[in-house]
């Protein structure tokens, strides 16, 4: 019995790697790769905000393209944000002594 689980545990590692490798997906492992529903894949592809191709009625999707979308809105640290302020403070100062 352990010996099946330790099997059952080697094939669902290998599937893994075997989807990390493929570049073009279809939906269920775009919803796998990002964590999304499918219904909000569709209304974001619905709505042209995720890169994707469309060949008959399937939906394809490049991985690269999805973890670039997944990375737009990145949210600065703490100190980018400092060192943002301070970089401008310096170079827009106005009044002052001269």
């Amino acid at each position: 019995m352990e010996l099946l689980q330790k099997q059952g545990e080697r094939l669902t590692n290998i599937e893994t790697l075997l989807s990390q490798s493929k570049t073009v997906l279809n939906l269920d492992e775009v919803c796998s790769l990002t964590g999304l529903s499918k219904s909000h894949v569709y209304k974001r592809t619905m709505e042209g905000t995720i890169p994707h191709y469309k060949q008959a009625k399937h939906l394809y999707f490049d991985r690269v393209e999805v973890e670039k979308w997944l990375k737009e809105n990145q949210i600065k640290t703490f100190s980018e944000t400092e060192m943002e302020a301070a970089n401008y403070v310096t170079l827009n100062r106005k009044g002052g002594k001269k």
